[in-house]
């Protein structure tokens, strides 16, 4: 990506017009609102090319909602190709926006009501495996990479809810990214914003946090000894207990027999994805 240009004062400009204020009269969900409002400022020329975006903290005072509700309709956006992110920069318009372009593909899997279950359902399936190619594609580097955002994330207050969920989003994105699979990864960043809110109002104690931690070191665990098999489990193993643990809260399962994980592997059932003959 070419230098950014930064876009022309949004903070000034802010306050001396509405183009940061959300269409209330709109009956969409908040994310969506936020995507539709950027969108609206890329396809106006008011954010060009190479424009860097307002801080996720300073987009949510503009726009008057959770800095949550910003992050998951930037992401959104970033699935579509109009806006992209560097670690430790923030958000930019990309340099070939193509607002539209790919949105008949993409509204049925970002813009649908969907439950959380039948979400978590889908992030068990690619996370699971993402993290069995991570165990055997994952350069060094993207190994320390991982274990250093599994540390960071213990490191986060649990009432912190809106720093833990890029925490959390930031660790499971580096394992995709580490699978050597861009399609997948490109599929987990239309999946994950549909649960974000749901996800950060899931820190509600010290224990769940620490949950999470325990199992983010196991996940790191099997991704350094190349355990493809392992990491695939552990992977699943904690997303299962999101899952479980909505299945408790509602009272009953969705549909039929709930979804189970089984612990059983078969030497015959090990996948080899190295690329060794």
């Amino acid at each position: 990506m070419d230098a950014p240009r930064e876009p022309d004062r949004p903070d000034a400009d802010a306050a001396r017009d509405d183009r940061w204020t959300l269409d209330g009269a709109a009956r969409k969900p908040v994310p969506e609102l936020v995507g539709d409002k950027v969108v609206e400022l890329v396809r106006t020329g008011e954010l060009r090319p190479g424009n860097r975006l307002p801080s996720e903290p300073e987009l949510a005072r503009l726009f008057g909602v959770a800095r949550s509700s910003v992050r998951t309709g930037l992401q959104r956006l970033q699935a579509r190709g109009l806006i992209e992110v560097s670690r430790g920069q923030g958000w930019f318009v990309a340099d070939e926006p193509r607002p539209g372009a790919s949105d008949g593909l993409l509204e049925p899997m970002t813009a649908g009501d969907f439950d959380v279950l039948e979400v978590l359902e889908t992030r068990i399936a690619l996370e699971g495996q993402a993290a069995a190619l991570a165990a055997v594609r994952a350069t060094p580097g993207q190994r320390d990479r991982i274990a250093k955002l599994s540390r960071a994330h213990q490191e986060i207050p649990f009432a912190d809810r809106d720093a833990l969920l890029e925490a959390d989003e930031e660790f499971h994105a580096a394992i995709a990214d580490a699978s050597g699979n861009a399609h997948l990864k490109a599929m987990l960043t239309t999946v994950v914003p549909l649960i974000a809110a749901w996800r950060r109002d899931s820190y509600r104690s010290p224990e769940l946090h620490d949950q999470a931690g325990i199992d983010h070191n196991q996940i790191v665990v099997q991704i350094r000894r190349g355990d493809e098999v392992g990491a695939r489990l552990t992977m699943t193993s904690h997303l299962m207990a999101l899952y479980k643990r909505v299945q408790r809260e509602r009272g009953v399962a969705p549909r039929g027999r709930p979804a189970e994980v089984s612990f059983f592997v078969d030497v015959r059932d090990r996948p080899d994805w190295s690329e060794e003959p």
